[in-house]
């Protein structure tokens, strides 16, 4: 099934063979042109003057072993924005074939889509911010290559039901991906990593930016079937991912406390954060969060986010028309929401 969706030219593309895809061992190295003497920078005894290994190989072996799966089920990217392009990329004929975008969502699915020339399906989540199976199953056409779903959801915070996602994955032919950059904050709803083994239409997102803590790096990573990875590590650039952040990477890996410490840091001022907006009178709803961020329904909007601007504090506002008057407030250090909550209790 996979072989048929992917780009017809795509399938027998020749891929530009780099100098050090050949050779990553050898005593002296002399095929890719690079300054043999050295960089002026000395990063952490890293080899800045050579080129990385254009395949991750350490770095995906490493993010295996801690899901469980193959090597060969992941690939990293810069970013899952990479990702989402190179996976549109792969599939989708410009101007003649579509995406199904479940919303409301991360607004890149939809950008990525239109910089790629195909055309963008949207489907509304239900009242609870749940996928409509039905709606989105009539949505998909033979032209439909991919459905974007993400999980924790951005903006709205909560988990998708995971047995509609699984539907959605045995009922059509597109590939489903799952976008699960926050899904550390959320309890328990980890295990789709280990179903793409069974669903080879599934596709799984998650980043080092969020629960991790290294934005700064760009590194995100997809779980897929073998043979989507294969594809995808034939069409990216020759050295997308750097060495700096591949070591930087591997070095957090090792230190998985930070991450169970920070996340529940997080769940624990999560839940704190959300009883005391709550009580705030010009708070009219705050939405359960399964994320590290509280989609916020206030009576005017507009009146606090140009309230926070000014006391330097920047939150994100929505432009769905579903979403008028909501804003997506990030859960800060205690001392962040403090300063937050008081701006908005004695200024709004």
């Amino acid at each position: 099934m996979i072989e048929e969706l992917i780009r017809p030219h795509l399938r027998t593309f020749k891929p530009y063979v780099s100098a050090r895809s050949e050779v990553l061992d050898a005593k002296i190295f002399l095929d890719a042109n690079e300054l043999p003497v050295g960089n002026p920078v000395g990063e952490g005894g890293i080899g800045l003057n050579r080129y990385p290994d254009p395949f991750q190989i350490d770095l995906r072996k490493a993010i295996a072993n801690g899901l469980a799966v193959d090597p060969e089920m992941i690939f990293t990217g810069v970013g899952s924005d990479e990702i989402i392009d190179l996976l549109i990329r792969l599939f989708c004929e410009p101007a003649l074939d579509s995406v199904t975008v479940v919303e409301p969502t991360y607004g890149v699915y939809r950008v990525a889509a239109n910089v790629n020339a195909v055309r963008t399906t949207t489907i509304e989540l239900n009242e609870q911010f749940q996928i409509d199976l039905a709606s989105t199953l009539a949505s998909v056409r033979p032209d439909t290559k991919l459905i974007f779903l993400c999980s924790p959801n951005n903006p709205t915070g909560n988990v998708l039901n995971r047995e509609d996602i699984l539907s959605l994955c045995k009922k059509t032919s597109a590939i489903v991906i799952v976008d699960q950059a926050y899904v550390e904050f959320a309890n328990g709803s980890d295990d789709l990593a280990r179903i793409v083994r069974e669903l080879e239409n599934l596709v799984v997102l998650r980043t080092f930016s969020k629960a991790w803590g290294l934005a700064g790096i760009r590194l995100g990573y997809c779980i897929a079937h073998a043979q989507i990875v294969s594809y995808l590590l034939r069409i990216k650039s020759p050295y997308n991912v750097s060495a700096v952040t591949s070591r930087l990477a591997l070095n957090a890996l090792k230190n998985r406390n930070f991450l169970v410490n920070a996340v529940a840091t997080i769940i624990e001022e999560r839940n704190r954060l959300a009883t005391r907006l709550n009580a705030l009178p010009c708070v009219v709803k705050v939405y359960p969060s399964d994320a590290n961020f509280f989609l916020v329904e206030f009576q005017d909007a507009h009146l606090v986010f140009e309230t926070l601007r000014r006391a330097g504090i920047i939150v994100r506002r929505r432009s769905e028309p579903r979403l008028a008057n909501c804003l997506r407030l990030t859960v800060g250090t205690r001392e962040e929401n403090e300063l937050l909550l008081s701006e908005i209790r004695t200024k709004t």
